[in-house]
């Protein structure tokens, strides 16, 4: 088991972690008011990349629970922060919503739906067939093939969304070409993610909801791992995989009280 009163850091996955859609879920509030209490550094990091980091403090925010905005990362930010790294003032086709938009345009990258560099695919409501026709054609013509992450799905209220990698899979068994992937598990990411922290893998946690997103990138980074079952991965899957995460708990909610019996258990000896 992890000593959590001993960890400075903590990274922490949203969908499935914090919520399902518009639902809170059990144990977060008293979390989040644990990190704030205990003065732990914290950020929540999100394969998702509809949302700007001011909308997803606005969205908790509704949900009863206040974060200022520099506590969120997105997979839209890091894509924005490697394509302005490895092609500066490059220009794109993107299909995505305001999260990855923004990001974009504040990164210095230009839209383009004739000759772009790259074609980058995020989740959107704006799919369509004549969106994936056009992408199709540009990868073709030579545009390289960007995805901000590659989860199949992500949880909601009412059941599962397909992710960014669910999207873009049409566009790579058309064309043969395999989409570079911004978010989790990508360790630029991670690494992104603990330099906001100013924290060192060792004295960090990851936790999220996913075995092939959040428990691999934590792992593969130096952090120990808690993988929640509030959301996709269940004691089931983790039959699967060849690695474990550090723990394995219901919910973030169980953190807070773990690490009070720790703390307890240590004041007995």
């Amino acid at each position: 088991m992890i000593d959590f009163n001993s960890k400075k850091g903590f990274i922490c996955d949203m969908d499935g972690v914090i919520y399902h859609g518009n639902r809170l879920l059990p144990g977060v509030a008293e979390f989040i008011e644990w990190l704030k209490e205990e003065e732990k550094d914290y950020l929540f990091l999100t394969n998702s990349s509809e949302c700007t980091p001011k909308e997803l403090q606005q969205r908790l925010a509704r949900m009863g629970v206040e974060v200022s905005e520099e506590h969120f990362y997105t997979s839209a930010l890091a894509t924005a922060a490697f394509l302005s790294e490895q092609a500066p003032g490059c220009s794109v086709y993107a299909i995505g919503e305001a999260g990855l938009m923004n990001a974009l345009y504040d990164a210095g990258i230009t839209m383009n739906s004739v000759d772009p560099d790259y074609v980058v695919f995020g989740e959107g409501r704006a799919y369509s067939l004549d969106t994936l026709t056009k992408a199709i054609n540009l990868v073709v013509a030579g545009a390289k093939l960007i995805g901000t992450d590659p989860d199949l799905s992500g949880p909601v209220e009412n059941g599962i969304v397909p992710g960014g990698g669910a999207l873009v899979a049409p566009v790579e068994l058309a064309t043969g070409s395999k989409a570079y992937f911004c978010g989790k598990p990508n360790p630029l990411m991670m690494r992104t993610g603990l330099r906001k922290l100013n924290c060192h893998s060792a004295d960090a946690v990851m936790i999220g909801d996913r075995m092939d997103t959040d428990v691999i990138s934590g792992l593969e980074s130096g952090m120990n791992t808690v993988l929640v079952l509030s959301g996709i991965s269940t004691r089931e899957t983790l039959r699967k995989y060849a690695y474990r995460p550090s723990a394995v708990l219901e919910g973030v909610g169980d953190i807070p009280r773990l690490a009070a019996e720790s703390r307890e258990g240590a004041g007995k000896h």
